[in-house]
């Protein structure tokens, strides 16, 4: 890898945390807007299905892209365009007059917050490299911090009776300040040539098809498909509640995710990565199916946040799983990693809506069940295959 570490990464670190805790609230907006969002635009579930296929596409490209063009570019060019494409976003999500401009906004939105994640979670990567699993949930905890008080401080100011689109508007002015913090901050600029690879050290791997890494994405992929089905639908799940309960249902969800993530960073640094991930991935499970068959709505409730405490280590831990395998390309890792679990915010949230309107939600909300298994499966796969490029290209 051609640049060093940071001497004091205490800035860029804190930098990347108040991106997670931005793009954690921003992630939540339209989710915790939907009935009101479905209102204003006469739209059903279906075509708030269509927005987040739409906008996920667009995360996975930006997660992706991103990651290859830190790696030409460096982080601070693609970094500080990505905040703006952020900001960008929500604004136009907030003043356009149609349904299908609404959709388009969807698209820079989707691109920014991509490159964001990929890119902050590489980041770092390469700023604690001893101690992948800590850093890493302790970087999703601002995830998981943002999303959790989104639901409950837009529910609140919602029934208080301020319009939806000055919420979102707000959060667009937010991602400004990043942006120009991006392009003043001291950090690794993660950019990656040829040599590299060819310096002997085995810091930097050619990745190619490597079947762990192909592994990981899938496992990563089937994780964001479960956890953000629930969390997309989980107000709408709890349609007999009142809008201020679902709201704080869903912010129990993510709290609970929080508080996952923070025990995950005292505990998971001393067992294997992907074996931690898959254990808690089974519990989420578990959890999910007992939230979706009992009758009494306050233990359904409970039961969703069980189920978010479990979700909380396993992306952070399949990053630092990828982190630990190919040292050297962390920009394009964390980027392979980031697109991939977007892949699963493409096809299964948006396909919840029609199975929704189809056959119930409910059904919807045991395929998230079914995912979450798989990616159990997947992970304890991982953990058993040697480390190592050498033992792994194809």
């Amino acid at each position: 890898m051609t640049t060093t570490l940071a001497r004091r990464p205490g800035n860029a670190a804190l930098l990347a945390g108040a991106s997670f805790l931005v793009i954690g609230w921003t992630g939540l907006l339209v989710p915790s807007l939907i009935r009101s969002i479905e209102a204003d635009f006469s739209q059903t579930d279906a075509a708030l299905g269509i927005f987040f296929f739409i906008n996920a596409v667009a995360y996975a490209t930006g997660s992706m892209v991103g990651g290859l063009l830190i790696e030409r570019f460096g982080r601070r060019l693609v970094l500080t365009v990505a905040a703006m494409l952020i900001a960008f976003g929500l604004v136009a999500l907030a003043n356009v007059p149609s349904w299908t401009l609404f959709l388009a906004a969807a698209i820079p939105l989707g691109a920014g917050s991509g490159a964001v994640d990929g890119g902050t979670n590489g980041l770092v990567l390469d700023l604690y490299p001893t101690s992948r699993g800590r850093a890493l949930n302790l970087l999703h905890l601002f995830f998981s911090v943002g999303a959790l008080m989104a639901p409950l401080v837009v529910g609140r100011l919602v029934e208080a009776g301020l319009a939806w689109q000055v919420v979102i508007i707000g959060t667009g002015l937010a991602a400004v300040p990043l942006a120009v913090a991006y392009a003043g901050v001291s950090m690794p600029s993660g950019r990656h040539t040829h040599a590299d690879e060819t310096t002997g050290s085995g810091a930097a791997a050619r990745i190619g098809l490597a079947w762990p890494l192909l592994a990981l994405g899938i496992a990563i992929a089937c994780y964001v498909g479960s956890s953000l089905g629930v969390s997309d639908w989980l107000v709408r799940f709890l349609d007999t509640a009142s809008v201020g309960l679902a709201t704080a249902a869903l912010s129990l969800f993510w709290a609970s995710l929080t508080l996952g993530r923070l025990a995950s960073a005292m505990w998971s640094d001393r067992f294997d990565h992907a074996r931690f991930a898959a254990v808690a991935a089974l519990l989420a499970a578990v959890a999910l199916v007992g939230a979706t068959q009992v009758s009494s709505l306050p233990t359904s409730i409970v039961l969703f946040g069980v189920a978010g405490f479990a979700f909380g280590p396993v992306y952070p831990l399949i990053m630092a799983v990828g982190g630990d395998r190919y040292p050297g390309r962390s920009a394009a890792v964390s980027g392979f990693l980031s697109g991939f679990a977007v892949v699963g915010a493409i096809f299964y949230p948006p396909v919840m809506g029609f199975i929704s309107v189809g056959i119930g939600l409910a059904v919807a909300m045991l395929g998230a069940a079914a995912l979450v298994v798989v990616c159990a499966g997947v992970l304890w796969w991982v953990s058993t295959v040697p480390g190592g490029r050498a033992s792994s290209a194809v």
